[in-house]
Order: structure tokens, then sequence, then C-alpha cells
């Protein structure tokens, strides 16, 4: 089985990699261990390349993630947006709202 959710701040590319899910499943423990993740540095990227499976849950965490860092006055962008949120987001029209790289 793989790992439910992780997110990790990697040192070299200055870039916060999310690993495993980002589903209902997972959504109550990402929102946990995210948490004050951003509080440390200024510019956050979030990089969505190892995230196994997505769902409308895990866009709804990258609007939460938004939306905490514009309450902190902090840039953030998403780069690899896995296949199934882009579609989520295209079909919602969130794809126009989400800073992506």
């Amino acid at each position: 089985m793989s790992e439910l959710f992780a997110i990790k701040y990697d040192d070299h590319s200055k870039t916060f990699v999310v690993t495993g899910e980002m589903t209902l499943e997972s959504a109550k423990l990402a929102l946990v261990e995210s948490k004050g993740v951003f509080d440390a540095v200024n510019d956050i990227e979030i990089d969505l390349q190892h995230v196994t499976q997505a769902d409308s849950a895990g866009l709804a965490l990258l609007v939460d993630w938004m939306r905490t860092a514009k309450k902190a006055k902090k840039p953030i962008s998403f780069k690899h947006l896995p296949e199934q949120m882009d579609a989520i987001a295209k079909a919602s029209g969130l794809d126009e709202l989400l800073p992506l790289k």
C-alpha cells in the first residue's frame, strides 16, 4: 500500500513535495499534515509530481493552501498538476485561478 499523504520541504529545490493521495480519503490527514508547514518560507512552490491519485477533495486542498498563502501574504504556485486534478479544475473553471508553473 502506498503512503496516504505526505508533504515535505526539499531544501535543494526550495519546493514542497507532495507524495501519496490527494483524495477524499486522505483530505483530513492532508489538512493536519500541511497545517503550519508554509510558515518558515517566503515563497510557496508546491510540486505535485508524486501524487498518485487525486480528486475534487485534493483540488479543494489546493484552494485551501491558496487561501492560507493569501492570508500570510505569500506567493504560491503549483507545478506538475495531476491529470485527474487538471480535468476537474478545467471542468469547474478553477484552472483559471490556479497559479500553475
